[in-house]
C-alpha cells in the first residue's frame, strides 16, 4: 500500500513521502533531468527532520539507494546533477563514475556568511556533479546559457590566429565555477528553509540540460525551486518532499492550490518587528521606507 500523497497540476506533480518509496512508483526512463540536492549529513534541521547519520559510510549507503533509483528513472539521453557536502562528495563521485559519465565537476561559489573562520580556510562553495547516461547523446543547450566573455566584450581583443583577424566572441559557455549569491531573507524568492538554492542556479541547469516540454525531477524538493523554475521555463516537473510545511510551500509556488485542509497558503510574511543588536525594536526595511516616502 502506498504511503505517500500526490498533488498535481497541468505542469507539476508534488509527492509528499519518502523519496525511496516515491521513486519506485515513477516510471523507469521517463525523466529528462534530475536535480538532487539531498540533506548533507551536517546536522541541519529540516522541519521535524535532522540530517544526521551515524557515520559517513551510512550516509553514503543511503545516497547510493536513491541515486540508483534516479539512474533508473532517467531516459537514455537524460542528465543528473547532484549536490552534497564537500566531505561527502568523494563517496558519490567514485560511486557514480562507475555507472554514469561525469561530464563536469562544478563549484557553486557564493559570498561568505557573517561568521568567518579563524583557524582554517572557510568554505565558500558547494560541489555539483553533472552526469549523463550517454556521453554521445544528451541535451546541452550551450547557446541558452552563455555569459559575457571579458576577452571579447570588455577587452575587445583581436584574434590574429585566424586567416582574417577577427574580434574575440563576446559571449561564452560558463566554466565550472559558478557565482550565484545565496538566497537571503530580503530576496523575493526567499522561503523559510535552511538550504534554499537560488533560482538563477536552477535556471542555468534546466536551460542547459532540457528542452521545453521535458520532464524534470527533484527528489528532495524543499521549497520547490526546481519545480518553480521548470514551470517558468515551460518544462514539466515532479517534486518529492517529506516535510508537510515544505509541501505547502510547493503547492503555493506552483499554483496547485491556494488552500490546504482549510489553511490559506500565503507567502512568507517578512514585515515582522524584531530587536536590533542594540536591543531596540526595528521594523522591516519595507515599512521604514514607506514612512520615509510618506513623510
Amino acid at each position: 500500500m502506498e504511503s505517500f500523497e500526490k498533488y498535481t497540476s497541468n505542469s507539476a506533480t508534488i509527492y509528499q513521502g519518502d523519496c525511496l518509496e516515491v521513486l519506485r512508483a515513477i516510471d523507469n526512463e521517463s525523466v529528462d533531468l534530475i536535480f538532487a540536492d539531498p540533506p548533507y549529513n551536517i546536522g541541519k534541521k529540516f522541519g521535524e527532520f535532522k540530517d544526521a547519520w551515524p557515520s559517513d559510510i551510512k550516509y553514503a549507503e543511503w545516497c547510493y539507494q536513491w541515486l540508483g533509483l534516479c539512474i533508473q528513472k532517467l531516459k537514455p539521453t537524460g542528465s543528473l546533477y547532484v549536490m552534497t557536502s564537500t566531505q561527502a562528495m568523494p563517496y558519490i563521485d567514485l560511486w557514480l563514475r562507475e555507472r554514469l559519465t561525469i561530464m563536469s565537476r562544478v563549484m557553486w561559489h557564493y559570498d561568505s556568511s557573517g561568521v568567518q573562520a579563524k583557524k582554517l580556510f572557510g568554505s565558500l562553495y558547494e560541489p555539483i556533479l553533472f552526469c549523463v547516461k550517454n556521453p554521445r547523446d544528451y541535451v546541452f543547450n550551450a547557446s541558452d546559457i552563455e555569459v559575457e566573455a571579458k576577452t571579447g566584450a570588455k577587452r575587445k581583443l583581436i584574434d590574429y590566429r585566424k586567416k582574417e583577424p577577427t574580434p574575440y566572441k563576446s559571449t561564452k559557455v560558463p566554466g565550472n565555477v559558478w557565482y550565484f549569491p545565496r538566497v537571503r531573507y530580503r530576496m523575493s524568492e526567499y522561503e523559510n528553509h535552511p538550504t534554499q538554492k537560488p533560482e538563477a542556479l536552477l535556471e542555468r541547469i534546466i536551460r542547459a540540460s532540457t528542452n521545453k516540454g521535458d520532464q524534470v525531477l527533484d527528489p528532495f524538493a524543499g521549497t520547490f525551486t526546481t519545480c518553480a523554475v521548470a514551470k517558468k521555463l515551460g518544462r514539466f516537473s515532479i517534486g518529492i518532499e517529506m516535510q508537510l510545511e515544505y509541501v505547502k510551500v510547493g503547492l503555493r509556488r506552483l499554483g496547485i492550490t491556494k488552500q490546504f485542509k482549510g489553511e490559506e497558503l500565503l507567502p512568507l510574511d517578512k514585515t515582522y518587528i524584531r530587536n536590533n543588536k542594540n536591543g531596540m525594536r526595528e521594523e522591516s526595511r519595507k515599512n521604514q521606507q514607506g514612512r520615509l516616502f510618506s513623510a
